[in-house]
């Protein structure tokens, strides 16, 4: 789950300074009139070269038009931080939400990153790790396919609102089905139980997504069927690509750790059927910051762990 609103991203130099420069005042103020007036090839003309030949002009119209359907004109733009020492960092008030807009300009003040997301609060609090006693959301061993604190281990860990997420699968055989792969239901894993990790109260649903074709993906949707919990010490964990009309939890209610929530799906913008498991600082995934999750009393490739943080290539179960 990768999905960001982006025209470009060159957001990797650094520069000593710590507030708006006037030529990021001036593009910005530029773009704001050229946006709210339609005038998409005139943002296109902001562009430098390369981000000219990485979105053509029918590229960057079709983003702009899509843009302006989802969030309407902007009302207001103001400055807000910097990111990465040299990316403008924007507030921005749309007709119906409130959005960053990050910006780059090149040696020439040409537009030469930009990119549309998540308005993030700088006062959201920080979750390290679990500090509530977890056990493993399936009743069966079940394969760490994405997991652990390296990106090589685990891609999440580049992506700070998914930082240090599970992929959890069944394998039998080293694979993870049998038979005709675009049939969900020939996934070990597909259909299986998802149990609640600890006590806690279900804060967010999200039903009513199809599951995919496996091969296909529905990037509109890209947690599908989800549950999110909260535990009494504020940490949110996230269940995403559930099975659809599996869900059997609802928003506020109380769960005991072993309560059967759903089952594991193919929805949203995912491959194979499969649990993305996080621990999130916030409910919200667009906004949150990711913290690791550590397992008591589970079995490991055969051996048992407390406290234990599964990596890429784990088997694991619960003892009880």
């Amino acid at each position: 789950m990768k999905k960001l609103t982006f025209i470009l991203a060159l957001l990797c130099m650094t520069f000593s300074f710590s507030q708006e420069k006037e030529n990021y005042n001036i593009l910005v103020s530029q773009f704001k009139d050229l946006y709210n007036s339609d005038d998409y090839e005139g943002v296109f003309d902001l562009f430098n070269t390369d981000m000219q030949k990485a979105l053509p002009i029918e590229k960057t119209k079709g983003f702009l038009v899509d843009l302006k359907s989802r969030l309407g004109t902007i009302k207001s733009i103001e400055f807000s931080t910097l990111k990465k020492g040299a990316a403008h960092v924007y507030k921005t008030t749309f007709d119906l939400e409130l959005r960053d807009i990050l910006v780059y300009l090149d040696d020439s003040d040409k537009i030469a990153g930009l990119l549309v997301t998540h308005h993030k609060p700088n006062n959201l609090p920080i979750v390290e790790r679990n500090t509530t006693k977890m056990m493993m959301p399936f009743k069966e061993e079940c394969f760490v396919f994405w997991g652990g604190t390296k990106v090589e281990q685990n891609y999440h860990v580049a992506y700070e609102n998914q930082k240090y997420a599970y992929d959890i699968m069944m394998i039998k055989d080293g694979v993870s089905h049998q038979g005709d792969s675009k049939n969900n239901d020939n996934y070990y894993v597909f259909g299986k139980d998802i149990i609640a990790p600890c006590d806690a109260t279900v804060v967010k649903v999200i039903a009513g997504v199809k599951d995919n074709v496996p091969g296909e993906l529905n990037p509109e949707q890209l947690t599908g069927n989800t549950i999110v919990l909260q535990t009494e010490a504020e940490e949110y964990i996230l269940f995403a690509h559930l099975k659809e009309r599996s869900i059997v939890v609802k928003e506020g209610q109380q769960v005991k750790q072993g309560d059967l929530m759903g089952q594991c799906g193919n929805s949203g913008n995912t491959t194979e059927p499969h649990l993305h498991l996080s621990l999130q600082n916030v409910i919200d995934m667009n906004i949150a910051t990711g913290g690791k999750i550590y397992f008591d009393n589970i079995q490991v490739n055969g051996e048992i762990k407390n406290d234990y943080l599964p990596v890429k290539g784990d088997l694991v179960k619960n003892r009880n």
